[in-house]
């Protein structure tokens, strides 16, 4: 791949990292740092495996957006961002088994252990809004 190709994309998947950065989301974009922090992190860990795809720009990342207005919120925000940080990705979907590996998806954690995860068939066809109402119930549920 050439340098100019490589710079073409990080310049058009920037403002799709901006998207969730900008909310206060940390981005894990090795998989040393996804290890160093998923498997420890204490309390609720908000994970948003990002993508290109539509679904993602239309329905996850506002849905994200939206949801992160709420009363009660995950005591972390991470992202790791499919096909781009393709080995923090890998990384991060250890943690999520038994669900295949789907982007865009949202996972949530509890002291490291998943407790509830939306994957991308459950995102291509719902709205954003729709996205929000079952992060906001979760964070309810799990984030008191």
């Amino acid at each position: 791949m050439s340098m100019s190709f490589e710079r073409y994309m990080l310049d058009m998947v920037q403002p799709m990292r901006d998207d969730l950065t900008r909310l206060g989301i940390q981005e894990l974009r090795t998989p040393e740092e996804v290890e160093a922090t998923l498997p420890t992190v204490s309390g609720t860990a908000l994970v948003v495996i990002n993508s290109v795809c539509g679904c993602a720009a239309g329905q996850a990342r506002p849905g994200v957006a939206d949801a992160l207005h709420h009363d009660v919120l995950p005591d972390h925000l991470f992202t790791v961002f499919a096909g781009q940080d393709k080995e923090a990705t890998a990384k991060a979907r250890e943690f999520f088994l038994p669900y295949p590996p789907s982007s865009p998806s949202i996972a949530l954690m509890k002291d490291g252990e998943l407790v509830h995860f939306i994957e991308r068939h459950q995102i291509e066809n719902r709205s954003a809004d729709d996205i929000s109402a079952d992060l906001t119930a979760a964070f309810d549920r799990y984030c008191r």
